[in-house]
């Protein structure tokens, strides 16, 4: 009554054979993550690269269009705000990582359009 049952213990070379299926058991994992990174991840990062330089290189004169959709004019650019004006004595301060696009001025739409 008092006595546990005993079990077989397995013998060194399942050991080893344990880590290889381990392994294998793993490798999907990573081919997922090696997907991912060079479909989404590494797109991503480009794109963000390429925006921050966009808005880092904008100037007095140019075309900006903000967050929110609104098409203004920059009027005078600091370090991390951008001055815009909207219309006719219409100007306020937006912050440079709002923008969403910037044209240079006398730059059409279609030429600057990376889409079409």
């Amino acid at each position: 009554m008092f006595e546990s049952p005993a079990y077989a213990q397995a013998a060194g070379g399942a050991a080893a054979a344990g880590g290889m299926a381990a392994l294998i058991g793993f490798l999907p994992y990573l081919a997922i993550f090696a997907i991912f990174y060079f479909l989404i991840i590494r797109p991503q990062q480009s794109r963000v690269k390429q925006h921050r330089a966009m808005v880092d290189g904008v100037k007095k004169g140019d075309d900006v269009i903000t967050g929110g959709g609104i098409l203004a004019k920059a009027v005078r650019v600091t370090d991390t705000e951008v001055e815009v004006e909207a219309g006719p004595n219409v100007r306020f301060t937006v912050l440079k990582s709002t923008l969403a696009d910037v044209k240079p001025r006398g730059v059409p739409a279609a030429a600057n359009d990376k889409s079409a």
